[in-house]
């Protein structure tokens, strides 16, 4: 796929994915209209598909890290009222996953990679796949281009996103392809977990609740925000020396926001 297009190894020989949308190359009981009770199981067996195919492809490990959100919370603080007069959107912390995340993709190739056939392909741009609730359940529409991308750009483009979840007006091309899953239990209150890859790629985050935990800092035990980050990749592509670079790299980049912006 170039900047502009679909991920032509996630859609088959047709342009869409078989597996995914149906035999028909169109869901029908996503498409129609027949009710969104349809429209919701038609999502789910998709999902329970591709997770279940995940599941017997991959050769799947997760390794963890423990973040302390304290420094991006209190920039988060400063900088809320600005940042949403200036861009007319609110200043969440997706913005600064996704671009810890993009930052560790390109530190780390492999996990921005994916097996075709018995070759390993890396890309070279990076699509970050996000979750978005909708009223028929989670869809999981694209970021393209991440690297190019600014902290106001992602957060407007998951506002758009969520609008368009709400309102059915999101094209299945916009969550066609993607490089790299992030998925964010924490808005649902998960303390832990293990997230599914996202076949064809090679890795996905895990982001969990914060919660005040007791964390030794400078030799004193003080209360901190914490958050759990899971990282589940495919031990074909990824090995544990890069998983836990790739994991590190984010949880440093969380821990100081100063990294993403000096690129660091």
């Amino acid at each position: 796929m170039g900047s502009s297009g679909i991920n032509a190894e996630y859609m088959g020989s047709s342009g869409i994915n078989a597996e995914y949308m149906g035999s028909s190359g169109i869901n029908a009981e996503y498409m129609g209209s027949s009710g969104i009770n349809a429209e919701y199981m038609g999502m789910r067996q998709a999902i329970a598909r591709r997770m279940k195919e995940s599941q017997d492809t991959a050769a799947s490990l997760t390794t963890f890290q423990d973040c302390d959100m304290s420094n991006l919370m209190a920039l988060r603080s400063r900088h809320k009222d600005a940042f949403l007069e200036k861009h007319g959107v609110k200043l969440g912390f997706m913005s600064a996953f996704v671009k810890a995340s993009t930052a560790a993709l390109v530190e780390v190739p492999a996990v921005n990679a994916y097996i075709e056939g018995k070759e390993t392909v890396y890309h070279d741009y990076v699509d970050i796949s996000v979750a978005v609730a909708s009223p028929t359940g989670l869809v999981v529409p694209v970021l393209r281009n991440t690297e190019e991308m600014s902290f106001a750009d992602v957060e407007k483009t998951i506002q758009d996103f969520g609008r368009r979840a709400k309102d059915g007006s999101l094209a299945l091309e916009d969550m066609m392809g993607g490089t790299f899953t992030i998925s964010n239990g924490g808005v649902f209150g998960n303390f832990f977990g293990t997230p599914i890859i996202n076949q064809p790629q090679s890795a996905v985050l895990g982001m969990h609740g914060i919660n005040q935990r007791p964390v030794v800092v400078n030799g004193e035990v003080v209360a901190r925000p914490m958050m759990y980050l899971a990282l589940t990749y495919d031990h074909r592509i990824v090995d544990g020396r890069e998983a836990s670079i790739f994991l590190r790299s984010i949880k440093d980049s969380i821990e100081d926001p100063t990294r993403l912006l000096l690129e660091l």
